[in-house]
């Protein structure tokens, strides 16, 4: 049985183009997991995940989608089940979130990269076990703001503490400055960690400072890898912690 990652695209994106974009593919080949590119519905002429905020006209069961969709890979192929995971970038963050929330009894961990919580997803979230939880964000970000927007997106700090009390972590964070190994891509990174859990989960953050909405290691920052680092988050956990 081996691990499956979900990969999210963005909003207006598709699955071919985060697949292309963020080298997924090369770090499932070398660690030896699935990696999954679903693809969203329309909603109004753009392809969407169904996450309440921006997309609350939307009417598309999106986590009963990707409940099907893992039966059916499941059947196909022999995956670990404590060890499935979800990952996006942006509506794809969000997506990732929502399941965390609401299909926790599937999900082991997720990762966020420029995607955040909509109300929605926040006031009703009602996960069943300890999350970890990774946060990538620019602190610059112009598509998903990184302070929030009260009528559509939860700031990044307000979802972080919502799982740093849900996983009963230390409320001291752990605070570590990623080495500015380019710098010519004006921004520099810090690797946030909430520690202590309950199961032993962390809640972490890598806070862009000075990045925009992207993928580190692809383009923006270029001082870490976003894929390479979300799949070594993923690779400490399974669904019990």
């Amino acid at each position: 049985p081996i691990p499956l990652v979900f990969c999210f695209h963005g909003y207006t994106s598709s699955a071919s183009t985060i697949m292309s974009n963020v080298n997924f593919n090369y770090v499932s080949d070398t660690a030896g997991f699935i990696v999954v590119y679903p693809q969203g519905t329309l909603l109004q002429g753009s392809i969407h995940w169904n996450v309440g905020g921006w997309t609350t006209g939307s009417t598309i069961d999106d986590v009963g989608f990707t409940a099907s969709l893992l039966d059916f890979i499941s059947t196909t192929y022999t995956i670990d089940d404590t060890r499935v995971y979800s990952t996006g970038m942006s509506n794809g963050g969000y997506m990732s979130f929502l399941l965390a929330c609401q299909m926790s009894d599937k999900i082991a961990a997720i990762a966020s990269v420029t995607g955040s919580m909509t109300p929605q997803t926040y006031n009703a979230c009602n996960p069943q076990h300890p999350t970890p939880i990774l946060q990538i964000h620019g602190t610059n970000d112009q598509t998903v703001p990184y302070i929030g927007d009260p009528t559509w997106t939860e700031s990044i700090d307000d979802v972080l503490q919502y799982w740093v009390a849900y996983n009963n972590c230390n409320t001291s964070a752990i605070i570590t400055a990623i080495p500015d190994i380019n710098i010519f891509d004006g921004s520099t990174a810090e690797h946030i960690v909430y520690d202590g859990g309950d199961n032993d989960v962390t809640t972490e953050h890598f806070k862009i400072y000075g990045g925009d909405h992207d993928w580190p290691g692809v383009w923006g920052n270029m001082d870490i890898h976003a894929s390479a680092e979300v799949w070594k988050f993923f690779s400490r956990y399974n669904i019990n912690g």
